[in-house]
């Protein structure tokens, strides 16, 4: 349903998550009534999206930092752009570029032992097509398993290591082997979410290795079946990106995936993440 709170107006854009924010301007100082109807959409659809901002990284950080510590990824290739301030990583794509960073449906850093809380995005740039972004709700890919499945996952834990297929060739990055072997972290496959107290599956397609106690091999048949059954369409929305758009969304509680069809174009985006405060229980 729309959520109303004076000005503030969220507009859902899918059945399962994300909505539409109107009535804030990130350019300016928000009042904690505004504050509190953001929170609470952000809550309530997972992910948020604010079109026509005029911004800079400043509003960005001060909108993050009321949620909490901004992240500084600890392996940004500095080089790329000395000016860059740390708590922003610009994610730059030129035309022609053939890496793409962030491919494939990811939660941000659930190698470490409090996973990000959120992030925002901001399109400097954006192609008039291409490079939408998918998110799926990792609540109901939890709540439409059978009771049984449930109780049965409710006691796994997952081992999230690294893969380095997915770090090497970043031009934003520079990680040695010894850094990517220290991207490790043992979670429950069940968390429960600190503010709604709703379950859902925390789960990384490409990070996950295995679950505790299982052999690789063993871990891979319901590791399949809980990657394709989390991302079903239904539990889905895509967006699709203008330039001074801004997408903000809840890590704890979703899945992302850029779909990678604008090699040939200019895309830059700024991200401000938001450090995780709670261990995943």
């Amino acid at each position: 349903m729309t959520m109303r709170s004076n000005r503030v107006v969220a507009n859902p854009i899918a059945g399962a998550l994300g909505a539409e924010i109107e009535g804030v301007d990130l350019s300016q100082p928000l009042d904690e009534e505004t504050f509190a109807a953001i929170r609470q959409a952000l809550l309530d659809h997972l992910v948020i999206f604010f079109h026509d901002q005029k911004i800079q990284p400043a509003h960005m950080k001060a909108l993050a930092s009321r949620f909490g510590p901004l992240d500084v990824h600890p392996f940004v290739n500095a080089a790329r752009d000395s000016r860059q301030d740390p708590e922003v990583f610009e994610v730059r794509h030129e035309p022609g570029e053939r890496y793409v960073f962030g491919e494939g449906w990811h939660m941000d850093h659930t190698w470490k032992q409090h996973p990000m809380m959120g992030a925002l995005l901001y399109a400097v740039e954006a192609p008039e097509y291409g490079g939408d972004t998918l998110f799926a709700n990792m609540y109901l890919a939890y709540e439409t398993l059978s009771e049984a499945m449930r109780r049965f996952l409710d006691s796994l834990r997952a081992v999230h290591a690294a893969n380095p297929a997915l770090y090497v060739g970043d031009p934003n990055l520079n990680l040695t082997p010894e850094q990517i072997d220290a991207m490790r972290a043992v979670h429950p496959l069940v968390r429960t979410h600190p503010d709604t107290k709703r379950k859902l599956l925390l789960f990384h397609p490409h990070i996950v290795r295995h679950f505790e106690g299982w052999s690789i091999e063993e871990s891979k048949p319901l590791m399949d079946f809980l990657a394709a059954h989390a991302t079903k369409p239904e539990f889905t929305c895509r967006f699709r990106w203008r330039k001074g758009d801004l997408a903000f969304w809840d890590n704890r509680a979703l899945m992302h995936n850029p779909i990678v069809d604008y090699q040939d174009k200019l895309r830059v985006m700024h991200r401000v993440a938001i450090n995780g405060t709670e261990p995943a229980y």
